[in-house]
């Protein structure tokens, strides 16, 4: 797989806003189709027999996240860049986020999910997101090797990537050499105790990277922060099959707007009007402190709509992916 093929980017909320026009030209369950489909793409690359090997040299968001993060060899660039900010737009992290990032060192997957934070592709080899880093000049002859490996044997494939591979340092202002801090406020159990102590931490210093976490998430839905902390917690448990499951269920629901427009209020604004924040302060709720336990809840029971029914995945063996720092 080569997601990004000649372009800077892959996947980046073009799959979102297709979405959106088909449910409002129609009916949310056109949506839920479409979302059904990706899904279970994902999970089909993700417990394929064959190795998939991802060359990610440009912008990966969302539905390319889901489609290269379940490969089961993540190579990065110089170009690459991640990124989970799905809450900006009243959607939570999906494609298995709260399988793959609930996997990365200490709380570093909340980190990324909460804030939307980006990284380099120094940084996904640094915390275990990629697996192999290589400079993007040298993309063309690893192609052409992998194109003569005659074997699916996964370290026969793994010793071609890495006879192409680059060494990497991070650099000085990196998020990942934060991850003691982060572990420390991203950790706690509530959206509102992770802000609280995110501004603590501010007001003391090494401070820019922390102004940019609590503005992110001051901006974004609040409905969505809090749905995506249980579902991370809840994700280090879980399977991938059941995460994906998961993710269905929750984003049914905002599709269908079940409990609040966010979603579409969030797409609207940053995504089809590109104003950056949706007008009015239109989340609804507008506050953390508005949103309930019981309210999130909902968000993880099933749809109660006659067009609905749960994501039925294949029975397929999940292979083990590993998401470890490369440090």
């Amino acid at each position: 797989m080569d997601p990004t093929g000649k372009g800077k980017a892959f996947c980046a909320g073009g799959d979102v806003v297709g979405m959106v026009f088909t449910i409002n030209e129609g009916h949310w369950s056109f949506g839920a189709g479409f979302y059904k489909k990706q899904l279970t793409l994902d999970y089909m690359l993700a417990t394929s027999r064959k190795p998939l090997v991802s060359l990610i040299n440009g912008v990966v968001m969302g539905g390319g996240a889901g489609l290269s993060m379940n490969s089961m060899f993540r190579v990065v660039t110089e170009n690459t860049v991640f990124a989970m900010p799905e809450a900006q737009i009243g959607l939570i992290p999906d494609v298995g986020a709260s399988y793959f990032l609930s996997r990365l060192p200490g709380f570093f997957g909340e980190y990324l999910g909460l804030t939307g934070g980006r990284l380099n592709g120094t940084e996904m080899l640094a915390c275990g997101l990629a697996t192999h880093f290589v400079l993007s000049k040298d993309l063309p002859l690893l192609e052409k090797a992998l194109s003569e490996v005659a074997s699916w044997d996964e370290s026969t494939i793994s010793r071609v990537i890495n006879g192409f591979s680059s060494k990497i340092s991070l650099k000085k202002d990196s998020a990942f050499r934060r991850l003691e801090t982060i572990n420390k406020c991203f950790s706690r159990k509530t959206v509102e105790e992770i802000l609280s102590i995110l501004e603590n931490e501010a007001a003391n210093g090494d401070n820019k990277w922390l102004i940019r976490a609590i503005s992110s998430m001051k901006s974004a839905s609040p409905t969505s922060l809090k749905i995506f902390l249980k579902s991370i917690r809840e994700g280090r448990t879980k399977e991938l099959n059941d995460c994906l499951s998961q993710d269905y269920t929750i984003t049914c629901h905002m599709i269908r707007r079940s409990f609040n427009p966010d979603f579409f209020e969030g797409t609207k604004a940053k995504l089809l009007e590109k104003d950056k924040q949706p007008k009015g302060n239109s989340w609804e709720p507008s506050r953390l402190e508005l949103v309930s336990d019981e309210f999130v809840d909902q968000y993880f029971e099933e749809v109660d709509d006659d067009d609905w029914e749960y994501l039925q995945l294949p029975d397929r063996p999940n292979l083990a992916k590993t998401w470890k720092s490369k440090l």
